[in-house]
């Protein structure tokens, strides 16, 4: 790795990530993580200090995802096999996963590598992450097995089935789906003087809810507002306002719990933290 900053223990390293395309990815969900960890950088004024070196793997060297978009990518899975140990994070999208998983395609054997070094070199710390339907991928392997994970919310019910099954064929651990944005299993963080304001920390509720680790600071409630400050602005026939009044409210009630997320796309993500 080479130093691109100074840190309080010396030089900090690039953090090397390997995005795996496959026939069908969904552009979001690759062009999402890459232009934020693209913008990362230790210093803001300097564009040479960037914290990750993002590298794309697939099959072929052009690979068309299923909005039909063509991404050229810097190395065959052959290759990426052979420098496995070189990365840091492993990135995999959503999309067409249901081929991937029919004819065990890549990135499959790929994945099962990265957990296998892991297990064979625990003192580098190395970081597995799913975006949306990507994590079908991880639950075939069984990875997820005695972990928590999500998925887009189109799917909860096929991931759950999908998990089911990667624990009969295992040791029976089950995997706990959960209906978030994102979760994030790592073992390895503080957890600071307050546990309750954790958002890694699980625990029982007296209502026999787990408390959300959802990314906090949505704006669904605000955008909720605004609508209601347009219709109140609009001022239609009295014999339309009743009516019109209750569907606002209806629409502002959905949008306060999140539903509009979904229909803006952007599948939630599942990180494992590797050990």
């Amino acid at each position: 790795m080479s130093a691109i900053a100074d840190g309080p223990e010396g030089p900090t390293p690039v953090i090397h990530v390997l995005f795996c395309l496959y026939t069908g990815f969904d552009t979001l969900d690759f062009a999402g993580p890459l232009e934020v960890l693209n913008w990362a950088r230790h210093n803001v004024k300097d564009p040479s200090s960037k914290a990750f070196k993002c590298q794309f793997v697939s099959a072929s060297e052009h690979t068309v995802s299923s909005q039909g978009a063509s991404f050229r990518a810097h190395m065959d899975y052959e290759d990426a096999l052979e420098d496995l140990s070189d990365f840091d994070i492993l990135i995999v999208p959503g999309g067409n996963h249901d081929a991937v998983l029919k004819d065990s395609l890549e990135p499959m054997s790929l994945i099962k590598a990265f957990i296998e070094l892991q297990q064979k070199d625990p003192s580098k710390e190395r970081t597995l992450m799913t975006i949306s339907t990507g994590s079908f991928l991880l639950a075939q392997q069984g990875i997820l097995q005695g972990l928590a994970a999500t998925t887009h919310p189109d799917y909860y019910t096929k991931f759950e089935i999908a998990c089911q099954e990667a624990a009969r064929r295992g040791d029976l651990e089950q995997t706990d789906v959960m209906e978030e944005r994102y979760v994030v299993n790592n073992a390895r963080f503080d957890l600071g003087e307050n546990e309750d304001e954790n958002p890694f920390i699980l625990r029982k509720r007296p209502d026999a809810r787990r408390k959300s680790i959802a990314r906090k600071g949505s704006n669904a409630w605000k955008e909720g507002r605004r609508r209601e400050s347009h219709e109140a602005r609009w001022r239609p026939p009295d014999h339309r306002r009743r009516h019109l009044g209750r569907l606002g409210r209806r629409a502002v009630s959905c949008r306060r719990h999140g539903v509009d997320r979904v229909r803006r796309g952007g599948g939630p993500c599942d990180a494992v933290q590797l050990e």
